[in-house]
């Protein structure tokens, strides 16, 4: 039995029984692959994959148990690797960050600045996507940290650790009716047209929780991922926007303006996502902290401990 084969049947095990995706995805030839897991179903004397022709249908019952067994074993190789790079030299390495476009441009700068300062030999890697895409990441060892608001409870791997809480703003044009308002309310906002976040991203379905506890239906007309975006078209008189607070600022927005809607919706909370049972390298704890001081090595230790 070597490595290679677990980490074969594993990935195709992730790629919904693709062996062409997993070979791709482990940088090997397909036919490489499928020669590598015959070989270890000999070995073991059990078949892994159910087969229909050459096409792999479904994983037998003991094929469900061999993953299982595979990814744990796989998880431990990889953190006797991270254990040695650290006892050899604490000072130098990867740490591979999954984010989305809001918590990269917004929330993370001053703590990457602080951490690339005290570790100037660390290479960070930093990948934007989805919420879910980057707790996928977190969840299969591709990631070291998710950093997101949403998308990271649907994966039982993960230990999830709040961050900090934040809520939103409603950004309006120069002159706008919203802006005499006495105080804000949700009634008022839903007499415009809307522009706002994709669902699925930056607190969306929390946020259309509000209007729909009034019994409102809020005409929004436009939705993107990015907040710079949603200011580009509010600029252009599409709609008022609602994004999160910390995306507005009022210099460099200028002549747009926020109106605050911290009274009219609830809290959104950002979490970090790890994967339970792996070894973080000492600075990895360093940029937590510098990130999210009150998550200490301690608490992060016990969170992601598969005892806990």
């Amino acid at each position: 039995m070597k490595l290679q084969q677990l980490k074969y049947v594993r990935e195709i095990a992730r790629r919904g029984l693709s062996v062409s995706a997993a070979a791709s995805a482990l940088h090997a030839s397909q036919p490489g692959v499928s020669n590598q897991v015959q070989q270890l179903e000999d070995e073991l004397g059990l078949k892994i994959f159910e087969r229909h022709g050459k096409r792999l249908t479904d994983l037998t019952p003991v094929g469900h148990l061999v993953v299982e067994m595979a990814d744990r074993v796989l998880l431990d190789v990889e953190n006797i690797r991270q254990l040695a790079a650290d006892e050899r030299n604490d000072q130098v390495g990867t740490l591979s960050i999954g984010t989305t476009h809001t918590q990269a441009r917004y929330a993370l700068p001053n703590a990457i600045k602080e951490f690339s300062q005290r570790y100037p030999k660390v290479h960070l890697n930093m990948v934007q996507g989805t919420p879910t895409e980057i707790a996928e990441m977190a969840a299969t060892g591709r990631i070291d940290i998710a950093i997101a608001t949403e998308g990271l409870a649907q994966f039982e791997s993960l230990a999830i650790l709040p961050c900090y809480d934040w809520n939103r703003s409603i950004i309006v044009p120069p002159n706008h009716p919203l802006l005499s308002e006495h105080k804000l309310t949700i009634e008022a906002i839903a007499q415009y047209p809307l522009l706002t976040y994709v669902m699925g991203f930056t607190g969306r379905a929390q946020q259309d929780q509000a209007f729909i506890k009034r019994g409102l239906q809020p005409n929004v007309i436009f939705t993107a991922t990015d907040a710079d975006v949603i200011k580009t078209y509010v600029g252009l008189e599409l709609g008022i926007g609602i994004i999160a607070s910390m995306a507005f600022d009022a210099i460099k927005d200028s002549p747009l303006q926020a109106l605050d809607a911290s009274h009219l919706f609830e809290p959104s909370t950002t979490h970090l996502g790890i994967r339970r049972g792996s070894f973080l390298r000492g600075y990895s704890y360093a940029f937590i902290e510098h990130f999210a001081p009150h998550l200490t090595r301690k608490v992060v230790e016990q969170a992601i401990s598969l005892g806990s």
